[in-house]
C-alpha cells in the first residue's frame, strides 16, 4: 500500500471518527437535554379549587386519577398564582406575565394589543396549539389557539381527534384542557359520597348546616373534575402518547367559600401542581421549589427545545423537573382587585409577597367594606346569622372577612390557615419592612401605582375598555343598581 493511499485511508477514517464523534454528542446532549425531543405537552386545570381538598394534599375530596398522577411524577408544595380570579390566572398562565403589566389584572379582561401568548412561542417551533375548554381570555389575536369547548368543559371528543391526528402526522402538540369544575353552582358529581354531617371545614368557615351542605357539594365536584382528568389520561394511553407527554395538573384559585378566591391569603393563591413526564421526571418526587404560574409558559417553551423570552416575567423551572436543582425563586407575589367584579367592593386594591415562610398582604383600601360574589351567597349569609345569633367563631371570621387591617403578616408554616396576623408584633417588624420592601420593587417594576391602577380596572375589562374612565365608572355603578 502506497503512502498516498495510507494517508487518505487515514483521513477518511480521521473523518468517520469525527462524524462518529459529533453523533454520540448530539446524542449525548439529547439525553441529557429532554427537550431536544419535543415531547408532547398537556395542561389540565381545574377552576376554583383549594389545592389543600385533592387527596394526594390531604384533603377529602376523593381524586384518584390525580393521585395515581402525583404517585407517577412530581408533586410540587409551594406552586402559586398571581391573582386570585378565573380571568388574570388564565392571562397569566398564557403570557408568562404578571397581571399588571400585561394588562389583564381585573376580572373578565383582556391583555395589551399586542401581548404575545404560548401560541406564539410553540407554532414556529413545529407545535400544534389548542384549548378546549373554558376561555376567559382576550383579545383573539393575542390566543390564536385551536379552540373547542363542551359546556365550558374540554371536549373529549376534539381532544380525541387532535391526539389521533398528532399521532399520525408525528405532530407535537400542546393541549390546555380547561375544566370549569368545581365552580359553583356545584351540581355535578355525587354529594352523596360527602355527606354533610360527616365532612371536615377548614378552620377559617363558620360551621352551619348550609355551609356544610354546600361544601359537600363542592368536593362532589372535585370528583367530578378528577374523572375528566381520567378520561383525558386514558386518551393519551389510547393513542400511545403518554410515553412522551409532558402532564402538568393544576387547581387553578381556591373555592369561593370564605378566605380563598378574591384574597390574597393562601388559600386564594396558592395551586396545587402534578408533573409527569416519563423518563425524565422521577416518579413519586416532590419538590418545595417556590413556582408560579407565570413561569408555566417558559417552561412549555424551554421543554419543546425553544428559548424563553426574556421579556417575560416567569422563569423556566424545567431544570426543577428534571431533579438538577431543587431551588426556583426566592418570593412569590399576588394581586386583587375587586374593582368590576360581580357584587365588588368600589375599589378595594390589595397586594401581597410571600417567601418560604411569611406572608405579608398589604391592603390598600383598607378603610373599605371587602366585598365580592362570596358576601352574597347563601353560606355567608348563613355565617352572618350564626354571629348574630351569638355564635362568637362566626362572628370573628365574618368580621375578618368583611373588614381588613391595612398590613397583614402570617407565619404560613406555624399558621397555614392564616389566623393569626403578626403585623402588630414587634417581634416581626424586620420581617415585615423586608417583605414591603420586596413588594414594592415588584409593583414598581411592573408598573403598579396601588391605588391609582386599581381605579383605572374597570377600563381593562372587556365591557367597559372602549371608555372613558368617569364613562366607565358610570356605566359599572348603573350595573351595580340594577
Amino acid at each position: 500500500m502506497t503512502t498516498i493511499l495510507k494517508t487518505r485511508m487515514a483521513l477518511v477514517v480521521t473523518r468517520i471518527l469525527a462524524v462518529l464523534l459529533c453523533v454520540i454528542s448530539v446524542l449525548s446532549a439529547r439525553a441529557a437535554d429532554p427537550s431536544s425531543s419535543r415531547p408532547n405537552i398537556v395542561f389540565i386545570i381545574a377552576d376554583d379549587l383549594t389545592y389543600r381538598d385533592l387527596g394526594c394534599y390531604g384533603g377529602q375530596a376523593h381524586t384518584p386519577n390525580i393521585d395515581r398522577l402525583a404517585e407517577q411524577g412530581m408533586q410540587f408544595s409551594h406552586c402559586f398564582q398571581s391573582a386570585p380570579m378565573c380571568s388574570p390566572t388564565r392571562h397569566n398562565i398564557y403570557t408568562g406575565l404578571y397581571p399588571v403589566k400585561s394588562g389583564a389584572y381585573p376580572n373578565h379582561t383582556f391583555v395589551q394589543d399586542g401581548t404575545p401568548s404560548i401560541v406564539h412561542y410553540l407554532r414556529p417551533l413545529g407545535y400544534r396549539v389548542a384549548l378546549s375548554g373554558k376561555t376567559h381570555i382576550g383579545p383573539k389575536e393575542s390566543f390564536p389557539f385551536e379552540y373547542s369547548a363542551q359546556d365550558n368543559n374540554p371536549d373529549m371528543q376534539a381532544v380525541a381527534k387532535l391526539f389521533a391526528e398528532c399521532s399520525a402526522s408525528n405532530t407535537p402538540f400542546c393541549l390546555f384542557a380547561c375544566s370549569n369544575e368545581p365552580h359553583s353552582p356545584w351540581n355535578k358529581g355525587d354529594a352523596s359520597r360527602y355527606p354533610a354531617d360527616k365532612v371536615e371545614l377548614p378552620a377559617y368557615i363558620a360551621d352551619t348546616p348550609v355551609v356544610r351542605e354546600n361544601f359537600s357539594r363542592y368536593l362532589a365536584e372535585i370528583s367530578y373534575y378528577d374523572d375528566q382528568v381520567g378520561q383525558i389520561v386514558d386518551l393519551l394511553d389510547r393513542h400511545n402518547l403518554s410515553a412522551n407527554t409532558l402532564l402538568m395538573v393544576v387547581s387553578e384559585q381556591g373555592n369561593s367559600f370564605p378566605f380563598a378566591k378574591w384574597t390574597c391569603y393562601d388559600q386564594g393563591l396558592q395551586s396545587a401542581m402534578i408533573v409527569r413526564w416519563p423518563g425524565t421526571i422521577q416518579a413519586g418526587s416532590q419538590t418545595d421549589a417556590i413556582v408560579e404560574y407565570t413561569d408555566i409558559c417558559p417552561t412549555f417553551v424551554a421543554a419543546a427545545g425553544g428559548e424563553p423570552s426574556a421579556t417575560l416575567d416567569g422563569k423556566s423551572f424545567l431544570n426543577v423537573l428534571t431533579g438538577r436543582t431543587n431551588e426556583h425563586k426566592q418570593y412569590t407575589f399576588g394581586e386583587m382587585t375587586t374593582r368590576g367584579i360581580i357584587n365588588g367592593s368600589d375599589a378595594y386594591a390589595i397586594r401581597s409577597v410571600r417567601n418560604r415562610q411569611y406572608r405579608l398582604i398589604w391592603n390598600l383600601n383598607h378603610e373599605s367594606e371587602f366585598t365580592n360574589a362570596c358576601t352574597s351567597s347563601d353560606y355567608f349569609a348563613s355565617m352572618v346569622r350564626a354571629a348574630e345569633k351569638g355564635d362568637s367563631h362566626a362572628e370573628q371570621l365574618v368580621n375578618k372577612y368583611r373588614f381588613r387591617p391595612e398590613l397583614e403578616l402570617y407565619d404560613c408554616v406555624a399558621d397555614p390557615d392564616q389566623m393569626n396576623n403578626l403585623a402588630e408584633d414587634p417581634g416581626y417588624s424586620d420581617v415585615l419592612q423586608s417583605l414591603m420592601a420586596e413588594l414594592k420593587d415588584w409593583m414598581q417594576s411592573q408598573g403598579d401605582l396601588g391605588l391609582d391602577t386599581e381605579m383605572a380596572a374597570l377600563q381593562r375589562q372587556m365591557r367597559y375598555r372602549n371608555m372613558s374612565r368617569e364613562q366607565a365608572d358610570a356605566a359599572w355603578q348603573a350595573r351595580k343598581k340594577k
